[in-house]
Parts: structure tokens; C-alpha cells; sequence
């Protein structure tokens, strides 16, 4: 059986922009009504301007009016499978710690949810 989303997440990586390090990633993410939005990783010859493929995907969603998600994908070259950087799991727990992410390398699948992979997160409750 194949997984829609992996696939949606593999296409995403197809296309990536990654010259320096040569590490390329795709992620998707499904909303709760199973729309899809796709991101990949866009480096910068300045580091700190890279794009990841999660936020990406993120963007995307937003920008679209998604607010609630049910799973995410992440896809790379690696094994063991990477996990979403500090920065997009911030990013990601904007929108619930209970979302289910997939990383997926050549060979394996890792499975985690989010709160696993950020714990004690900063959140909306501590601007109050």
C-alpha cells in the first residue's frame, strides 16, 4: 500500500536546493480535512537564511488558511530517518503537540509525536 503523504514528501525533496551540503529534505503535511502542503529545504550561500522543508511546508499551509494538522512527513537521505531541527519543532508546536510526525529515510520509518520531540515547549501560555 502506498502512503500518499511520503510520497507527497519524497516529490517535495525531488526538488530541493541544497548545493552546499548536499542534504536534502522534503516534508508534508496533512491538514484535518486531508489537504496536502508540501515543502523542501532552500539553502543560502548565508547559512542562517536557509529554508527547512518543515517551516516551508508550514508556510505554505498558512498561507493557505490551514490551521490544524494531522500528520506530518519528513523525508531525507539519511538512516537512522531525521527528526524536524529545533527550529521547525517550534515552529510545528505553534500548532498542537499532539501531531504525529513520520521521518522516513532509504530504509526505515521513525515515528514520534511531537511533544516527544519537544519537550516542556514554549507556547502562548507563557506570553501570559
Amino acid at each position: 500500500m502506498t502512503d500518499t503523504l511520503i510520497e507527497a514528501a519524497r516529490s517535495a525533496q525531488s526538488r530541493a536546493y541544497a548545493p552546499y551540503s548536499n542534504f536534502r529534505v522534503g516534508a508534508a503535511l496533512e491538514t484535518v480535512d486531508g489537504t496536502v502542503f508540501t515543502g523542501c529545504n532552500v539553502e543560502n550561500a548565508s547559512y542562517g537564511l536557509t529554508i527547512c522543508a518543515e517551516r516551508a511546508a508550514v508556510s505554505a499551509a498558512v498561507g493557505a488558511g490551514a490551521r490544524r494538522f494531522r500528520r506530518a512527513v519528513v523525508v531525507s537521505d539519511v538512516d537512522p530517518p531525521a527528526a524536524p531541527c529545533g527550529a521547525c519543532r517550534q515552529v510545528l508546536a505553534e500548532f498542537g503537540l499532539d501531531l504525529p510526525i513520520d521521518g522516513v529515510g532509504p530504509h526505515r520509518k521513525m515515528s514520534w509525536k511531537l511533544a516527544e520531540l519537544l519537550p516542556a515547549a514554549f507556547g502562548p501560555e507563557q506570553l501570559r
